[in-house]
């Protein structure tokens, strides 16, 4: 119910006002986003990869009313390659994009120009050295974003994909992506959806992320398992050696400011771990998310406006 009425308040222009202009709301804020410019964002990448962590970064732009912002946010992720380029990191620094930040959600021909705004960045991402995942939205969204997939994979095999367990769908999408050169983020969901599509049980969510990952993990793909929970961590090392795969043939990802001591540990065991780091301006929807996740993230949240604490 919490994280019910959590999703609800992310479409609130009210509920955003006041979290984004309470005095302690920043510093609680700053634990999951990387600030709101580029430079900020970049400080964390070198912090993240100086000690042996990947990154995607995520420019936070998704809510658009017309395509000049489409072309905005396509631009700021070309800077954003155009600066990591030069560190040399290669596929250690990716970049992850929601397409209804690029005109997906602009009406019919909002396929068709989302392609259009993220070639360029697959393209840039390409003479970087890297790759771009595409994030996956509602599920209304889901068909549009696995047809733009096609059609960038044809010249960039490495454009991955996110696929999530709680829409009923998805085991049969993990078949389909489940080959070779396909890279695939595996999250549980975090957007209200119906029942009449999606597992609405926390239990049911669980039981069919650990159905969906053994079938990534069988497959000839690279599994990317999107995950904070301990039990689905071991799951992924117990498949791992199953399936008899190395590590950097799967990767951990785990968000930015979340269970930190644990991605350093994996990482020191010799597992390859990705956090997702975003930053910009138009924070309020992810941060809403990231507290409908989990309750303990609401208990932080409220206790930063218990003075002393």
């Amino acid at each position: 119910m919490l994280g019910r009425l959590l999703l609800t308040a992310s479409h609130s222009d009210r509920l955003r006002d006041f979290v984004a202009t309470a005095p302690v709301t920043r510093p609680v804020v700053d634990r999951f986003v990387a600030g709101e410019e580029l430079p900020d964002a970049l400080t964390a990448v070198r912090g993240l990869t100086d000690g042996g962590l990947d990154v995607t970064i995520d420019y936070l732009g998704e809510d658009i009313t017309d395509a000049s912002q489409a072309e905005r946010n396509r631009d700021a992720y070309l800077r954003i390659l155009d600066a990591v380029a030069p560190l040399g990191l290669g596929g250690r620094v990716e970049v992850s994009v929601k397409l209804s930040a690029f005109g997906q959600s602009l009406g019919a021909d909002g396929h068709a120009l989302a392609l259009a705004n993220v070639r360029p960045v697959a393209e840039a991402a390409a003479r970087a050295g890297t790759t771009v995942t595409l994030d996956m939205e509602d599920h209304t969204t889901a068909d549009s974003t696995l047809g733009i997939l096609d059609e960038l994979r044809r010249d960039h095999p490495g454009t991955g994909a996110v696929l999530q367990s709680y829409l009923f769908r998805t085991e049969d999408d993990c078949r389909r992506l489940a080959t070779a050169g396909s890279r695939v983020r595996l999250v549980k969901g975090a957007y209200r959806e119906p029942a009449s599509i999606a597992h609405q049980d926390r239990r049911a969510v669980d039981l069919a992320y650990v159905r969906c990952l053994k079938i990534l993990m069988a497959g000839d793909g690279h599994p990317m398992v999107a995950t904070h929970d301990p039990r689905l961590v071991a799951i992924t090392r117990e498949l791992a050696l199953r399936h008899e795969r190395q590590p950097g043939t799967y990767e951990f990802q785990m968000l930015y400011g979340i269970r930190t001591a644990e991605q350093q540990r994996l990482a020191e065991d010799g597992e390859k771990v990705r956090v997702y780091v975003p930053f910009g301006t138009d924070w309020y929807g992810y941060f809403t998310r990231r507290l409908a996740e989990r309750p303990a993230n609401v208990a932080f949240f409220l206790r930063s406006f218990v003075p002393g604490r």
